[in-house]
């Protein structure tokens, strides 16, 4: 079976990094994206001849464009695309200014919106590929001080929810990959809080900060074990549209299940009740 071409954003560190060293150890070929030009040449002078390093800011359409044309007029095809680039962002509500909530969406929602347009055409005219958002356990469960990045991974997990259905009769697939806290720099130099602090909020988005930082290096998740099962999925036959990855992402997707399934059976007779006779 001829190796596959493989899209991933954001792979100088974390999973992307990861996941990107376990595809070319099985001997697929990376188009992998970085954010400075020296990351680059370093790549591509470590993986000659089987991976190709671009410079990519997923907020520039510009970019994105130059990106997709490489791919189309070097390999003609691609087989995988991994929508993994984003950041971190910590705050309760009303402290999050407005400038920084947009500059969390255009990279987190934004650039994977563009980048998966980008690339449909070419998985269209193939009838086939498979389409990884990575996504998070945030992108499903909401928590206190983390509602715009939650916010963010919802709105790509709506997005994808509706492409899945959109593009399966076309042969190409979507994986919505949910990982719980991995051993990452997501919760150190890549991640981002509000500049603004209020103090009734200490308890509970405070409390959410401090955990951040408290936890940074000793997550449970081993990223280059995400790595594999995404490898996993990817190869399978029929590939789940969502992939909690960890013991916390399994309990957090359980709880809120259960959360809505209460609720639900709570306001039955209540949500029944709004309709016309």
């Amino acid at each position: 079976m001829e190796n596959k071409i493989w899209f991933i954003t954001g792979i100088s560190s974390g999973l992307g990094k990861a996941l990107a060293e376990a595809v070319l150890e099985k001997g697929d070929f990376v188009v992998g994206t970085f954010r400075h030009g020296a990351q680059v040449e370093a790549f591509n002078a470590q993986y000659p001849g089987r991976a190709l390093g671009l410079r990519l800011d997923v907020t520039s359409d510009g970019d994105i464009e130059r990106a997709l044309e490489t791919i189309r007029s070097r390999f003609g095809r691609l087989d995988v695309l991994v929508n993994n680039a984003g950041f971190g962002f910590a705050g309760a509500i009303e402290e999050a200014g407005t400038e920084e909530v947009r500059e969390v969406f255009e990279a987190n929602f934004f650039g994977a919106l563009r980048i998966t347009q980008a690339a449909l055409p070419l998985f269209r005219g193939q009838r086939s590929g498979h389409i990884v958002q990575v996504s998070s356990h945030g992108g499903f469960k909401a928590f206190p001080g983390f509602g715009i990045y939650n916010a963010t991974k919802f709105a790509l997990e709506g997005f994808s929810e509706a492409l899945a259905a959109e593009v399966s009769p076309l042969g190409i697939r979507v994986t919505i990959v949910e990982p719980g806290p991995f051993r990452t720099g997501f919760a150190g130099t890549s991640f981002r809080q509000a500049r603004n602090r209020i103090e009734d909020y200490q308890p509970t988005a405070g409390a959410f900060r401090e955990r951040m930082k408290a936890v940074d290096g000793k997550q449970e998740g081993d990223p280059h074990k995400a790595a594999r099962a995404i490898l996993q999925v990817v190869q399978s036959e029929n590939p789940p549209l969502r992939l909690p990855l960890g013991k916390i992402a399994v309990a957090s997707l359980t709880a809120k299940l259960e959360s809505v399934r209460q609720d639900v059976e709570t306001t039955r007779e209540l949500a029944l009740s709004a309709v016309y006779e």
